[in-house]
């Protein structure tokens, strides 16, 4: 039978992997490209409504202990309290706006006596990609506003003593407990502009939907083609249309030889 030839190992092989293609494209890389832009449309939904609701005492939007959440996250909150002399930590490998930078990260200590991080905002590497001087943050009580974060991951590299400071590699509050010894709540605020204490204010995300739409869309049709286009040359193996195709009418190698002509015999 002319079919017999998807039989063949070779055959079989391309089929599975086609087949496992399409399975992985269809389960996991198309979907995980529609959660990512789902996350990025909470994430834009809730920076603009950032803008329009005033910022709240930290308690009343979280409770101590509380991690902030997506539905949390990027809420203008106020903190009363002051800043933990001698116990900043420095997030050195950073990127702001496409440019090197660190991230000054400070404990806070609240009015009820919970400590939270906050984050200053970020400074240029000096000549030698070196920390540069900055000034400290204001000492007495002082009121700040900022937005929620959730907490980065610890990192496993070591803690980086370095240009007269402490400098780890995330903006983890786990990580900058351990270094200082304090007991820091979980996630951080973002110092908005013009704050006590602030530094370079961190700019905004952009917000725009993102390439994660065209990119599941892309991976659905990727898909798609791959046991089509296994199904197209199989087909052409089994109806023969690999083989050579027939000779033209008008091939001049199709063309019978001319006759044999015999020369005159010289008399």
């Amino acid at each position: 039978m002319r079919w017999t030839f998807l039989l063949r190992p070779s055959w079989l092989a391309l089929m599975l992997v086609s087949v496992a293609f399409a399975a992985f494209a269809f389960l996991v890389l198309s979907p995980w490209q529609f959660h990512r832009g789902e996350e990025r449309s909470a994430r834009n939904t809730a920076i603009e409504q950032s803008f329009t609701t005033p910022p709240a005492p930290l308690r009343e939007v979280l409770p101590a202990d509380t991690a902030p959440g997506r539905n949390t996250q990027w809420r203008q909150v106020e903190l009363t309290g002051r800043y933990v002399a001698g116990a900043e930590v420095v997030a050195r490998l950073r990127t702001v706006q496409g440019e090197p930078a660190f991230e000054v990260l400070a404990p806070f200590r609240l009015a009820d006596g919970t400590t939270v991080l906050v984050d200053r905002g970020f400074l240029r590497p000096a000549p030698g990609v070196r920390l540069p001087d900055y000034a400290a943050p204001p000492e007495g009580e002082v009121t700040v506003r900022g937005r929620l974060r959730i907490g980065e991951p610890v990192d496993a590299r070591p803690v980086v003593e370095r240009d007269g400071a402490t400098q780890v590699y995330t903006v983890s509050p786990e990580t900058v407990g351990a270094v200082s010894g304090l007991t820091i709540e979980p996630g951080y605020v973002q110092l908005n502009e013009s704050q006590p204490g602030v530094l370079g204010a961190l700019p905004l995300p952009q917000l725009s939907a993102g390439p994660h739409l065209a990119y599941a869309l892309q991976w659905l049709a990727f898909g798609l083609m791959a046991p089509l286009g296994v199904a197209y040359f199989a087909w052409r193996e089994g109806t023969g249309e690999r083989r050579r195709p027939e000779l033209r009418d008008d091939d001049p190698h199709d063309r019978p030889a001319p006759a044999a002509t015999t020369a005159p015999t010289a008399r």
